[in-house]
């Protein structure tokens, strides 16, 4: 069963509560999805770090219901 993107968007900001969260349906089949997010609480993390943080908020479903996500994470411009 695929996830819908404001379900995406929930669980992520669920798990990263200060996101900003862009979704973008990649296929237009729920199943492949690109993910913009960006967060203070990324500040110091690596990349690899934010991503953790990012997948941890999908509690599981990576791989199941969501089959496929291209994720750019970012921390808030200071400009």
């Amino acid at each position: 069963m695929a996830i819908d993107a404001a379900s995406l968007e929930k669980m992520i900001l669920e798990g990263v509560p200060d996101a900003d969260v862009r979704i973008e349906d990649l296929r237009g089949d729920g199943d492949h999805y690109a993910a913009y997010v960006v967060s203070p609480s990324f500040e110091g993390l690596s990349r690899v770090q934010q991503h953790q943080m990012v997948y941890q908020a999908l509690q599981g479903k990576m791989g199941n219901e969501l089959h496929a996500l291209s994720l750019h994470t970012s921390v808030p411009d200071k400009g």
